[in-house]
């Protein structure tokens, strides 16, 4: 499945910004869709994913509290709701269906990996 990240931008910290993430044909049920942020210089990090089949949702520690993840099944489509961004949320941000939530790379990604967009949060 392709999928097509965006909303991304700059805001001061305390600011939001809500991201999408639409795929190109219908999210299979066994998929968990998960938002995965790569900061320059750093490994990929688990944010947030939410289980297709009924919603259930995961978040990293760093950003519980935050950041919202939600789905549109309909359009096929994943949101990332983050409010009370942080210089450190600064990356680029990325969704992938998986297997299981917490992947961020290997067999278990079902989507190619694609150009994500880019959040920047300055202080």
């Amino acid at each position: 499945v392709q999928l097509q990240a965006s909303g991304g931008g700059s805001v001061q910290a305390g600011g939001s910004l809500r991201l999408s993430c639409t795929a190109s044909r219908r999210i299979y049920s066994s998929y968990v869709m998960n938002w995965i942020r790569q900061a320059p210089g750093k490994e990929r990090e688990f944010v947030a994913g939410i289980r297709w089949s009924d919603g259930r949702t995961y978040y990293a520690d760093s950003i519980k509290g935050r950041f919202t993840v939600s789905r549109d099944s309909a359009k096929n489509t994943v949101y990332l709701e983050m409010n009370s961004l942080k210089p450190e949320d600064t990356a680029v941000y990325h969704c992938a269906a998986a297997k299981y939530a917490w992947v961020v790379h290997g067999p278990d990604l079902f989507s190619p990996w694609g150009q994500g967009t880019q959040v920047t949060v300055s202080s």
